[in-house]
C-alpha cells in the first residue's frame, strides 16, 4: 500500500486532542479509512485512529501532545502514513485492556474518589473502535474531574476463528487492538501515584464471556460443522459480546431466533442442544415440537406462553442486563405449519403459530431471548415466521464433507483409540472417503456396526452361547470389520445407490466403436466444464438414438464415471401407479435432493415415457413437461454444482415438444452397421473362438446390418445355449430372420 507524505501538527482544538484519534483532512484519504499507519523512522511504526477535521490543512496530521510524545514527533516533522486495513481482517477480538493511570498535571493531584466501574464505562463511550498499542500515551477525559494520563499497559484478545475450529478459547497477549464494546477495562494507578482509585475494575480479573471457558468443540461430539457453527456464532451471539451501555446506546436487537434445516441425520437436534454448554446462559428448554399440543382448548397456546414466562419476568426486572435464555423446539415443522394449511375447523396450529410470534417479535417484544428451531421440512414452516425479527437466520445444515466425517470418525472412535479397542490398520481418512453422502447419524452407525461385527469373534457357539475368555482379551476393532459394515450393513440414505446403477449395466458397457468412445469423451469433457465453472454449475446431456441402441447402460457409465457422491436415477418404472402430479412431486424431490450436494448427477431416462407421450392421438402430459422443463434449467445454489443425462428414443418428438433445447449438449448413440461393429462385440462376450470369429467377418462383409448393441447382447444370449457347431449359423440365421441382416 502506497505512502503519503505528511508533516506532524498541533490538533486544531482542545477537545479533538481528547479523542485518541489523529486528525487529518478528508481529502487526504476516502472517508472509509478509520486508521493509518505512521512512519517516523526504520522500525518505527505506530497506528492511530483517524478523525477528519476542516481546520487541518491538507498534507497534515494533528496529534495531541501525549501523542506526539508517544511516537517521538516534533512539529512540522516530515512523517510517511498510509491507510491501515489489518483490522478488517483480523479476527481478534480483544477482550482484556490494563490500563495505567495517573493525573495529567501532578500539580493538579485530588484525594477525591475515582470509580473504575464509571472509568470503564466512559472509556468505552469514548474510545470503542479506536485502535491502541501497548506502551501508548493518550488524555482520558473522566466527567468533570481532573484530566488524566493514561498508559495501555497489556492487551488480551480472543481469536474467533478458533471458535469456529472448535478449539479452547484462551485469551493471548497481543501488542496492537481495537477497543471494542465488550472489552473489559481494568485500572491500575501507576507507582508512587496518589490517585484514590475505587471500583472492581482494578487490577486483573477474570472475563466474563459469552463463550464458556471450559468449552470444547470437540468433545460436545458434534463434527463436520465448524463453518456452520461459525455461521451461527457470528450472527446469533457476535452481537452479544457488545456491553450493554454500547447495546442500548445503538438501540440494538439482538438475532432472537435461529432455524436449522437440512437432511435427517446431519446433527441439527445435537448442534442445537450443545449452543446451552457453549454460553454462559440459563439452561436451555429443549421441547420437541408436538409437545406444545394439547387436546383442551387454549392449552396449546399456554404452553407457549409458560416457555417465554422466565424472560419475560426477568426482563422486567433487569431490562438490559437480564441473561440469554434459550428455547429450543425440535421438528417445530409440527406446531409451524402455514396458517391455512392444515386441515379442520380447530385452528389450533393457526392459533400456537400466532402466539409464537407475539412472544418472539410482538408488541412487547424480548430481546433476551434466543429461539432455535430444528426441521426436516423447512418449507412447512409458516412464512411469517422467518422473517427478520423472528427466526431471521436459516441455516442449512448439510452433509459433511470428508474432513467432516474424518472429524465425525475422530470423535466416534475416540474412546476405543484410549482403550486400544481400536486395530492399528483402521484409517480414518480411508473411512472418511469411503463414507461419501454418510450423515453424521450413519457414520455413527456404521461404528458401532463395525463393534458390532467384531464382538461377534468373541461368541463361541458349542452346545450354548457362551463369550469365548482368549478372545476377548486381544479383541479390538479393526478395519475388515468397518468394510464388512459399509457394504452389508450401513448404506447413506442419502446419495448414490450402486445397485440401481448395477441394474442399468448387468451386461456391461461395450466400446464398439468409434461413436462410443467419441460419447465417452465428450461425456468427460462435459463434466470437466463443470467442475471448472466458477460458483453454482449445471450442464445437461441428452443421450438419443434409437430403441434398443444401449442409451441407458451408456447414461449409467457416464453417471458412474463422474465419481459424484450424489448419483439418483429418475425413471418411470418408479412411479407406476402415480397421479400427475404425484410424478411431477416425485421428480422435484428427486433433483431438490440433488441440490443438497457439492456434486450431484441426475440420470432421466426415457423421458418420453415421463412425458405420458402416445403414438396414437397423440397425448402428452403438460404439467409434467413444464416441470422437466424448469428442472432442466434450474441452477443449483452457492457453490454446488449439477450434472443431468437424460435418454431418449424419440428426438423429434422432444423438439416439438420445445424441451430438446433446454439440454446444452446432444450426443446421438447409433445402432451398430457394420461387421467390424459386431465382431467388436463378439470379441468383448467370448461366444466364438477366433477363427470362427475370422469366418463369420467374411460372411458378414458386404452385407446391410443396422442392430442396436443391446438387441445384439439378447441375439448371443440365446445363440449360447446351442451347441458349438450349429452355433455360427443359427447366430446369422437369428440376425436374418428378424431383420437385422440382408
Amino acid at each position: 500500500m502506497s505512502t503519503i507524505k505528511m508533516k506532524a501538527v498541533k490538533c486544531p482544538t482542545e477537545d479533538l486532542s481528547y479523542t485518541n484519534c489523529a486528525i487529518i483532512n478528508n481529502n487526504d484519504f476516502p472517508d472509509d479509512v478509520k486508521h493509518v499507519e505512521v512512519i517516523t523512522g526504520p522500525n518505527q511504526h505506530f497506528v492511530f485512529s483517524v478523525r477528519n477535521h476542516h481546520e487541518i490543512s491538507r498534507g497534515t496530521v494533528g496529534f495531541s501532545l501525549l501523542q506526539r510524545k508517544w511516537a517521538t514527533l516534533s512539529l512540522n516533522q516530515e512523517i510517511e502514513v498510509r491507510a491501515f486495513t489489518d483490522f478488517s481482517k483480523s479476527a481478534a477480538c480483544v477482550c482484556n485492556m490494563v490500563l495505567e493511570v495517573d493525573f495529567l498535571l501532578k500539580k493538579t493531584a485530588s484525594l477525591e474518589p475515582y470509580d473504575t466501574d464509571l472509568m470503564a464505562k466512559d472509556f468505552l463511550l469514548q474510545f470503542s473502535g479506536c485502535a491502541f498499542t501497548v506502551g501508548q500515551l493518550l488524555p482520558f477525559k473522566f466527567l468533570d474531574k481532573k484530566v488524566l494520563s493514561v498508559v495501555v499497559k497489556s492487551i488480551e484478545a480472543v481469536d474467533l476463528l478458533t471458535v469456529g475450529a472448535g478449539q479452547n478459547v484462551k485469551p493471548i497477549k497481543i501488542k496492537l487492538g481495537r477497543c471494542l464494546g465488550d472489552t473489559v477495562i481494568q485500572f491500575e494507578k501507576t507507582m508512587n501515584s496518589t490517585l484514590n482509585l475505587v471500583g472492581k475494575s482494578m487490577g486483573k480479573m477474570a472475563r466474563q464471556s459469552i463463550i464458556n471457558p471450559d468449552w470444547n468443540f470437540e468433545d460436545m461430539g458434534i463434527g463436520g460443522l465448524d463453518k456452520e457453527f461459525t455461521d451461527i456464532f457470528r450472527r446469533a451471539f457476535a452481537s452479544r459480546l457488545l456491553s450493554v451501555d454500547v447495546v442500548s446506546k445503538l438501540n440494538f436487537k439482538h438475532v432472537k431466533g435461529i432455524l436449522l434445516y437440512g437432511p435427517p441425520g446431519t446433527g441439527k437436534t445435537l448442534m442445537a442442544r450443545q449452543i446451552g454448554k457453549m454460553l454462559n446462559a440459563k439452561e436451555p428448554k429443549i421441547v420437541n415440537g408436538p409437545q406444545i399440543l394439547d387436546k383442551y382448548v387454549g392449552e396449546s397456546e399456554a404452553n407457549i406462553r409458560r416457555l417465554f414466562a422466565d424472560a419475560e419476568e426477568e426482563e422486567r426486572k433487569l431490562g438490559p442486563n437480564s441473561g440469554l435464555h434459550i428455547i429450543i423446539f425440535d421438528e417445530i415443522d409440527a406446531i409451524c405449519k402455514s396458517r391455512g394449511s392444515v386441515s379442520g375447523n380447530t385452528g389450533v396450529h393457526d392459533t400456537v403459530v400466532n402466539q409464537l410470534l407475539s412472544k418472539i417479535d410482538g408488541v412487547e417484544q424480548l430481546n433476551n431471548i434466543l429461539v432455535i428451531g430444528m426441521t426436516n421440512r423447512r418449507d412447512m414452516i409458516d412464512e411469517a415466521l422467518l422473517r427478520p425479527g423472528r427466526l431471521e437466520i436459516q441455516l442449512e445444515i448439510n452433509l459433511p464433507d470428508e474432513n467432516g466425517r474424518f472429524q465425525i470418525l475422530n470423535i466416534h472412535t475416540a474412546k476405543m483409540r484410549v482403550h486400544n479397542k481400536l486395530a492399528n490398520d483402521v484409517d480414518l481418512k480411508e473411512l472418511a472417503g469411503l463414507t461419501k453422502n454418510f450423515s453424521g447419524a450413519e457414520i455413527e452407525g456404521l461404528v458401532r456396526a463395525a463393534q458390532s461385527t467384531a464382538m461377534n469373534k468373541l461368541v463361541k457357539v458349542t452346545n450354548k452361547v457362551e463369550v469365548d475368555p482368549e478372545a476377548m482379551e486381544n479383541f479390538n476393532v479393526n478395519r475388515g470389520d468397518f468394510i464388512y459394515s459399509l457394504e452389508n450393513d450401513i448404506k447413506p440414505a442419502f446419495g448414490t445407490n450402486d445397485d440401481d446403477l448395477g441394474r442399468l449395466m448387468l451386461k456391461g458397457i461395450i466400446t464398439w466403436g468409434k461413436p462410443i468412445a467419441d460419447i465417452l469423451s465428450e461425456a468427460l469433457f462435459c463434466k470437466e466444464q463443470l467442475l471448472a465453472t466458477e460458483g453454482p454449475a449445471l450442464v445437461s446431456i441428452l443421450l438419443e438414438g434409437p430403441r434398443k441402441s444401449g442409451k441407458t447402460a451408456l447414461a449409467a457409465q457416464i453417471a458412474k464415471n463422474t465419481n459424484f457422491p450424489f448419483i439418483k436415477i429418475c425413471t418411470s418404472e418408479d412411479m407406476i401407479g402415480f397421479s400427475e402430479p404425484a410424478k411431477c412431486s416425485a421428480v422435484e424431490k428427486i433433483f431438490t435432493a440433488a441440490y443438497r450436494s457439492q456434486l450431484s448427477c441426475v440420470l432421466v431416462d426415457n423421458i418420453e415415457r415421463f412425458l405420458d407421450y402416445g403414438p396414437i392421438g397423440p397425448k402428452y402430459s403438460n404439467l409434467m413437461l413444464q416441470t422437466l422443463s424448469l428442472l432442466l434449467n434450474k441452477k443449483p445454489p452457492r457453490d454446488r454444482k449439477l450434472l443431468i443425462i437424460g435418454t431418449t428414443s424419440r428426438k423429434q418428438i422432444l423438439q416439438d415438444l420445445e424441451i430438446l433445447s433446454d439440454f446444452k449438449t446432444i450426443l446421438h448413440v447409433p445402432n451398430l452397421q457394420t461387421a467390424n461393429d459386431i465382431l467388436s462385440v463378439l470379441e468383448e462376450v467370448d461366444l466364438f473362438s477366433k477363427d470362427e470369429l475370422v469366418n463369420l467377418h467374411g460372411k458378414l462383409q458386404g452385407r446391410s446390418i443396422y442392430i442396436g448393441v443391446e438387441t445384439l447382447l439378447d441375439l448371443i444370449d440365446r445363440a449360447r445355449p446351442v451347441e458349438a457347431n450349429y452355433r455360427m449359423s443359427k447366430f446369422i440365421s437369428k440376425l436374418e430372420q428378424e431383420g437385422y441382416l440382408e
